[in-house]
């Protein structure tokens, strides 16, 4: 049965905008009807895109600063703890997954990509609350369940809830999924006060859950890792899966095609990761330090033109502005350096490359990275020479590196976008 969803995105940088492009494109492959919007539109005229330039200044200007708002308004307090999963307890792999038997390989890349599955059960969490019809009337967090710690965002999800409401009526939808985490505190704020109808879902793209993206009146919590989905859970008290990132098939060729021909053999491709607004600490200064190293560094700037002109000076490195084929720039790679734990991130793990990060960008980009290196997935280097002995261990074919990719495409599990049809 064709369902309508609609999927509400954010454009805070490209990565939920990515996602929730991605979903679509997979819920219109299944035969649904789906529908992106931007949650900021739904805000009063200009608070969008006032809220866009201050992150966009504070990650970028003011670190400090945004670290202080990030862990007074968003990170979860330590009563609340996010479990950090198998690293944490000295564990060298990631371990199983607490929503049921593991499926990953080609199957499971096959299921993201191509025709519509029955949602396999085992990937909901048996010990959540049952989820019957009734949820359609409006979710209230019930007796036992764990009282969500949340963000401070009432007044912005109050101001969308009209707007929100009204576009419902006008689309329709049958189900309705956040990829942002006002979107999450809007449709949960809703859900819990009767005023939305069908069935919400929220999936979350960070490995670090803090609390804005948690409200018990949400219906399904989807999540990138097994131990995201555990912070979702104890957060809200809802069901929770772990289908793993929602990343286009193109990235999962990489990994099952032959190597490609690197542009230089002497000098094996570290890309390095600056995000869409080209967030970075000294990048120039790493790039020069991977070339002394034997390495051909290419930094994607995103859409900074001042830090890829200030990186091309560097001699030996390759710098790019925005692109539309990193799919290719992958292929051609051996190692992503990451500074935030995000969208380039999980696709560099679709396409089997091994992830180190370093000097990442403050509030959730430094939170993301310890949860995502604390679940196997990728190796944080405390400084340069940690990070230049990462590339020597990484970077050549061997044990390191095939487990580090084993690991990262263990990550995909299931199709979010069939979890999703399925709640409708």
């Amino acid at each position: 049965m064709t369902r309508r969803c609609l999927v509400l995105s954010a454009s805070m940088g490209a990565g939920h905008d990515a996602v929730a492009g991605e979903l679509a494109r997979r819920l219109r492959a299944h035969g649904h009807e789906a529908h992106v919007h931007d949650v900021l539109t739904l805000l009063p005229a200009g608070t969008g895109p006032a809220l866009r330039v201050f992150y966009r200044t504070a990650v970028r200007r003011l670190p400090a600063l945004y670290t202080a708002i990030y862990r007074v308004f968003l990170a979860s307090p330590p009563h609340g703890a996010q479990a950090l999963g198998p690293q944490a307890h000295g564990a060298q792999a990631l371990g199983p997954q607490a929503h049921g038997p593991q499926a990953h390989g080609p199957q499971a890349r096959d299921a993201q990509a191509h025709g519509p599955q029955e949602p396999r059960s085992e990937a909901l969490d048996p010990e959540a609350p049952p989820h019957p019809d009734a949820l359609r009337s409006g979710a209230q967090a019930g007796p036992g369940r764990a009282a969500a710690a949340r963000a401070d965002t009432s007044p912005l999800a109050a101001l969308a809830e009209g707007p929100l409401r009204a576009l419902a009526a006008r689309y329709r939808p049958d189900v309705v999924v956040s990829t942002f985490h006002l979107a999450a505190q809007i449709t949960g704020r809703m859900r819990e006060r009767g005023t939305l109808g069908v069935p919400s879902a929220v999936y979350v793209t960070d490995f670090a859950v803090h609390r804005g993206w948690l409200h018990p009146g949400n219906d399904l919590y989807l999540c990138v890792s097994p131990g995201a989905a555990a912070a979702a859970r104890a957060g809200t008290g809802r069901r929770t899966a772990a289908p793993g990132p929602v990343v286009p098939p193109a990235f999962h060729a990489v990994a099952d095609a032959p190597p490609a021909e690197p542009p230089d053999p002497r000098r094996p491709t570290v890309l390095l990761s600056a995000g869409a607004w080209g967030v970075g600490s000294d990048l120039p200064r790493t790039a020069r330090a991977l070339v002394r190293h034997g390495m051909r560094p290419v930094v994607l700037c995103g859409r900074d033109e001042g830090l890829r002109r200030r990186t091309a000076r560097v001699p030996g490195a390759v710098a790019l502005g925005w692109t539309h084929d990193l799919p290719a720039l992958m292929a051609s790679a051996r190692l992503l350096v990451d500074n935030a734990a995000g969208q380039t991130a999980v696709q560099a793990l679709a396409a089997g490359l091994p992830v180190v990060a370093y000097r990442p960008i403050p509030g959730h980009g430094a939170d993301g990275v310890r949860h995502m290196a604390a679940e196997g997935l990728s190796t944080t280097a405390a400084d340069l020479p940690s990070l230049l002995a990462a590339v020597s261990r990484l970077v050549p074919d061997g044990p390191a590196r095939g487990a580090a990719a084993a690991r990262g495409r263990a990550l995909f599990r299931d199709d979010a976008s069939v979890l999703l049809a399925a709640l409708a």
